[in-house]
């Protein structure tokens, strides 16, 4: 039997909405388990606003991103169970920015426990910084990385994400943006997109939210990773744990890489790719990276079925 060569990517905050993991809940006791254990490590009901909203409270960052973590553990756990003898096998783990903590959890570095407390204190300390020094993003669509190197420069805005070809997100303050949109139309940009966010993230503005989760990063243990394991702001595989720590703290003002990242796990000849957690964000930007590439989300037991159908299980 073909060994399917597989790496599994998890998604970071935006993909939240009302609702998400309750198929899940549902369906499966190895999901139910990990809700359940994120609201006693939590001291409150996350999975209640998972489950049910209100959607300005998963808004905010010291919810969503533990609701994002605790559900993308509840999927890889499912796949753990239905997928243990298939022909997908795990090779390497990534995740968009708050998705690292996901992954690093997949490969064996991070118990579930310590990333939930990690990604709550995260989202603490960046609604601290963007509340001190607030802001947004913007995603510019068709304009290349001089270019958007030299907007950046005359708005006095960031680099954020380097998602896909054409595609990259900046990040500022509100006017700063604002300049940034009217100096990318100039420049020829197909359109600049206004995010739904709630802070000015991966920017030198979230400096005292990196200070502050040093801190707490510092107090938890992180294993070498049982896979290949590529993380955000070098997009270089490693397996050195001090490096994985500093880079985890660095990561939340600085630029996160992804489209390096897929490019490197292609040198690693894989080619199929899970996406687990909630939505189909990075499924769209892989496709953009390279249509051959094979994606599969896995978030609620549909997804399951339909894989396990597509192996003849």
């Amino acid at each position: 039997m073909e060994v399917i060569k597989t790496a599994y990517i998890f998604p970071g905050q935006g993909a939240q909405y009302a609702g998400m993991g309750r198929n899940l809940y549902d369906n499966f006791e190895k999901a139910r388990n990990i809700f359940k254990k994120a609201d006693e490590v939590l001291g409150f009901a996350l999975s209640g606003v998972c489950f049910n909203g209100p959607a300005d409270k998963l808004m905010q960052s010291a919810v969503c991103q533990p609701a994002i973590l605790t559900l993308s553990i509840s999927a890889l756990e499912v796949v753990k169970q239905e997928l243990s003898d298939s022909v997908f096998k795990l090779f390497a783990c990534a995740g968009l920015s708050l998705g690292e903590y996901s992954a690093l959890v997949a490969c064996g570095s991070l118990s579930f426990e310590d990333a939930l407390m990690l990604v709550h204190k995260r989202g603490q300390f960046m609604d601290e910084a963007s509340s001190k020094n607030p802001g947004t993003m913007a995603c510019i669509l068709g304009l290349d990385f001089d270019k958007t190197q030299q907007v950046c420069r005359e708005s006095r805005t960031e680099i954020a994400n380097l998602n896909s070809p054409g595609q990259i997100v900046i990040s500022g303050t509100f006017s700063a943006i604002e300049k940034a949109e009217q100096l990318a139309h100039s420049a020829g940009a197909k359109r600049v997109i206004k995010l739904d966010v709630s802070g000015p993230f991966h920017s030198s503005l979230m400096s005292s939210a990196a200070e502050k989760l040093k801190i707490e990063i510092g107090k938890v243990k992180i294993s070498k990773p049982k896979t290949l394991f590529i993380p955000n702001v070098t997009a270089e595989i490693t397996n050195d744990t001090d490096k994985i720590r500093d880079l985890l703290i660095k990561q939340v003002a600085n630029t996160t890489l992804w489209h390096k990242t897929i490019v490197n796990l292609q040198k690693n000849d894989i080619k199929t790719y899970f996406e687990i957690g909630p939505g189909k964000v990075l499924r769209g930007l892989l496709g953009k990276i390279d249509k051959e590439l094979k994606v599969n989300n896995l978030e609620v037991s549909a997804d399951f079925e339909q894989l396990k159908a597509q192996m003849g299980a």
